[in-house]
């Protein structure tokens, strides 16, 4: 006689330590520590690179997202936490009260690491494409690269691979010129 496996369920998030990020995907649960100090530092560079102008309309740029740090996405039956994403203000006018999201993202990023990157080029990445992602890129700080996609019909087209010190003009902020530099640590 075979038992059912258990599906993981949101409950099974709120048991983690403090130093662990949980996701949950087709139904099994995945947990990887916190980043380390040169994976966190990409994020949150990058973060203020494309925020600054693209949420906040800084520096000359257009504005027009909203560009967020590690939320909770409930995706069909999954609960994922990218690293970064964006919604476009006019798919998504005002944040939900809840705290999470339930509207797929325009764009996401991940910064992979060796205890991420499998889960997100394996798991996430098709999950990504198939509730409707358009854009995503990958970001490693080891390789100093980012890929960038953009969605065709439910799977992923490379728009290209930069990666040291290049200034690249990537969709779908492609509006500002993005220098790689600021992203890696020496």
């Amino acid at each position: 006689m075979t038992t059912a496996e258990r599906l993981a369920s949101y409950e099974d998030l709120f048991g983690l330590p403090e130093n662990v990020v949980g996701e949950i995907i087709a139904g099994q649960l995945y947990t990887h520590p916190r980043p380390a100090p040169a994976h966190a530092r990409a994020r949150s560079v990058l973060g203020n690179k494309v925020g600054t102008p693209f949420d906040q309309g800084e520096g000359g740029g257009p504005g027009g997202w909203w560009i967020l740090d590690k939320p909770e996405l409930h995706l069909s039956q999954d609960i994922l936490v990218p690293d970064l994403v964006g919604w476009r203000r006019e798919q998504m006018p005002a944040l939900p009260k809840t705290a999470w999201f339930e509207m797929a993202p325009d764009w996401v990023c991940e910064v992979l690491s060796p205890a991420t990157a499998r889960t997100d080029r394996v798991l996430k990445l098709p999950h990504y494409a198939a509730t409707g992602v358009a854009h995503c890129w990958l970001i490693d700080p080891d390789a100093r690269t980012l890929e960038a996609y953009a969605n065709q019909g439910g799977r992923w087209l490379l728009l290209g691979t930069w990666g040291g010190d290049d200034v690249a003009t990537i969709d779908p902020f492609a509006a500002i010129p993005l220098c790689l530099s600021g992203l890696w640590v020496d």
